[in-house]
């Protein structure tokens, strides 16, 4: 129902929530709630995970029903807005998995929508191209209207989702998340991007984890905590440690803290002269026990296939691997495991989770075998001991270690990830984009994580193209180019610009 209750003067502030209130099962998910977008400006959302952006979101776009308060567009006040009245008033939504029809072209994905929410009954792609071909070009892209989404990149499925919006006439365009799976040159482009449709007057919300990124494209801040807002105004009151204090409460250190290590105790990882046809080509490096090594380098450079041949998902054509000086033949993912090796994939949720299962299932899924009986049943009293201390040590926040994964956070999701592999005490910890998707709370303790396995003497490799995140962690960091390792960074050269320079050179 679309309760309609006045109209407000036009100030410039083109969408409005006022009070709002949502509570789900007996838990806030939002408390009176209030904040302004402005026309031609980019407001920054952003919270822990839990804090009730997403609900927010939800209320805004007509999703969930508020249970107190009220939204205003383009003047005109509800207690509760339908999404067909929300999109024809100009508010678009633009998730993270953008919400495309895969098997569809550009062109389709840019106007079918816009047909349907109009009501149209027919629907002719020849006459309306011209429609999608004028915001294309209207934003100086490089988009053919007859590809299909499905082959396209990440970055231009994001684009062919803004010129969707755009198709619909949006006023307000709210990016959830929008630069989580980008480079940061696609990064780059998508910020000019944003400064072309702020010069048309489109108000932006932009929902983001990077503080970075927030403060570089944001005019204005809005902080949420446990379904509150916390703390709004320009982005130039804030920096970084302020939105990690405001969105966490209490101080997160952002500096570089490297666990000790002294190179002493020996390599646990020695790779040589490792090759594979059309990926990488002798590569070299070493990781001693209590390192913890980072590898940068933009998509495509090799970086994560030669994380996969470690791991055996894609086995290397020459060179040699030694684990704790032995040589140590990986063909296999059985083979990695049995050699001491664990990787944390990339994508965490089709590649690392089993998300049916539990937390508890997916926790000890690589190191059953530590737990059989004699008979081949699992030990459920020593099963239970590892797992009630890995979800205690690594800070899962869930009921009980039998909820599902699929109900967890990202950061918690990740956590879970850590712990299977955790709990299988492996020699070399290998993560790909470790806290991808997690927020700045989750973030700081997954990296205190890995310094605490680095002090018991694991060695990790952190592959991750965030330049803070390295600097922040890495004792060492390599740079892939073509498949090659081109630079290594230590000690004081270990920093931001250095570390973007050499990847972007």
């Amino acid at each position: 129902m679309n309760n309609e209750v006045g109209r407000d003067a036009d100030d410039g502030t083109v969408l409005s929530v006022a009070g709002v209130a949502k509570t789900f099962g007996g838990v806030k998910a939002l408390i009176d709630v209030s904040l302004e977008l402005r026309s031609g400006e980019v407001h920054c959302l952003a919270g822990e995970n839990g804090s009730g952006k997403s609900t927010l979101i939800k209320v805004i776009s007509g999703a969930e029903r508020p249970d107190a308060g009220t939204i205003a567009i383009g003047g005109t006040s509800y207690s509760g807005v339908r999404p067909d009245v929300a999109i024809k008033a100009g508010v678009q939504v633009i998730y993270q998995d953008f919400s495309l029809f895969p098997n569809l072209t550009v062109g389709e994905n840019i106007l079918f929508t816009s047909a349907v929410a109009d009501g149209r009954r027919r629907f002719s792609l020849r006459k309306e191209l011209p429609q999608a071909r004028a915001v294309i070009e209207e934003l100086g892209l490089d988009l053919d209207l007859n590809d299909e989404v499905e082959a396209l990149s990440v970055a231009d499925k994001q684009l062919t989702a803004i010129c969707r919006a755009l198709v619909h006439d949006a006023k307000v365009i709210v990016m959830d998340e929008p630069t989580t799976a980008l480079t940061h040159t696609e990064v780059t482009r998508l910020f000019a991007i944003v400064d072309r449709l702020k010069a048309q007057g489109v108000a932006l919300m932009f929902v983001s984890h990077k503080v970075e990124e927030m403060l570089k494209v944001s005019d204005r801040v809005t902080i949420m905590r446990s379904g509150s807002v916390v703390s709004s105004g320009p982005a130039s009151e804030y920096d970084g440690r302020r939105i990690a204090r405001d969105m966490t409460g209490h101080e997160v250190l952002s500096e570089r803290e490297i666990s000790a290590f002294d190179g002493g105790a020996g390599d646990r990882l020695a790779v040589e002269g490792l090759s594979r046809r059309g990926y990488f080509k002798d590569i070299s490096f070493t990781v001693g026990h209590g390192e913890i090594l980072g590898i940068t380098g933009l998509l495509g450079s090799g970086r994560t296939e030669i994380a996969e041949a470690l791991f055996g998902v894609m086995p290397h054509d020459s060179g040699t691997i030694a684990v704790d000086g032995s040589e140590v033949s990986i063909n296999s993912v059985q083979d990695a495991i049995a050699a001491g090796v664990a990787y944390v994939p990339e994508d965490r949720l089709t590649q690392g989770l089993f998300l049916e299962k539990s937390i508890a299932d997916n926790m000890i899924a690589a190191s059953v075998d530590k737990y059989r009986t004699r008979g081949g049943t699992i030990g459920s009293s020593a099963a239970k001991k590892a797992i009630d201390a890995l979800f205690a040590r690594l800070r899962i926040k869930a009921p009980t270690s039998a909820a599902p994964v699929r109900s967890l956070s990202g950061g918690n999701a990740q956590r879970v990830v850590l712990a299977k592999w955790v709990a299988n005490e492996p020699k070399i910890l290998i993560l790909n984009g470790p806290t991808v998707g997690v927020d700045i709370g989750s973030k700081a303790e997954i990296l205190t994580l890995l310094r605490e396995q680095a002090a018991a003497g694991m060695g990790v490799i952190v592959i991750s193209d965030d330049a803070p995140e390295l600097v922040s962690s890495c004792h060492r960091v390599l740079v892939v180019h073509r498949g090659r390792i081109a630079h290594e960074l230590t000690g004081d050269d270990v920093n931001d610009l250095n570390i973007r320079e050499k990847v972007s050179a």
